[in-house]
């Protein structure tokens, strides 16, 4: 409830966080998002607080060293995506470019507010595209219901159902964001 009321929706403007969450979603792909949530911090000290630069420079050693980690998921495949993603994310960074800016540029427009979960879609014509520019510069494990996922967890879009407590704060702030990002 916390992570629903005070984060998920809020938006995310930064390319580290942004980094953060993709990473997140995809190691969450066929596990429940409480798993990842109880294992964040876990995360974190693991991946060098999602220090993309950093991460990028991770060899089969760091490989091994996660591997071993029973603090976070053991996945090998996810485990070289984030470590993909963190080297194309620093590619775009030292091209000039923001990840933040690219995933931002895939916002839809403002649609009316869910009123059930049958309402949330799990994919739009904007994950769709965005997960086929993050392949285009290399990233992995982002298909379109992953970069839907990370799009409703930075508040691109506003998945908080119509009489939810929050909904209308987070709605400003993601419009706010949108001014200042695009």
């Amino acid at each position: 409830m916390r992570y629903h009321d005070s984060e998920w929706g809020r938006p995310v403007t930064d390319d580290r966080g942004i980094y953060e969450r993709v990473t997140l979603e995809a190691f969450q792909s066929g596990l429940s998002w409480l798993t990842i949530l109880r294992k964040r911090e876990s995360f974190r000290a693991a991946f060098a607080g999602f220090d993309f630069e950093a991460v990028a420079r991770f060899g089969e050693r760091d490989v091994k060293r996660l591997m071993g980690d029973a603090s976070i998921v053991r996945n090998r495949a996810k485990i070289d995506a984030a470590i993909a993603n963190a080297n194309a994310t620093a590619g775009m960074a030292a091209a000039g470019e923001s990840l933040a800016a690219l995933v931002w540029a895939h916002a839809p427009d403002a649609g009316g507010a869910p009123t059930s979960m049958e309402d949330v879609g799990s994919i739009t014509p904007e994950s769709k595209a965005l997960a086929k520019e993050l392949k285009r510069r290399g990233f992995r494990f982002v298909g379109p219901t992953t970069a839907y996922a990370g799009m409703q967890a930075c508040g691109i879009v506003n998945d908080h159902l119509a009489g939810c407590a929050v909904r209308d704060e987070v709605e400003r702030e993601r419009e706010a964001a949108l001014r200042t990002i695009r």
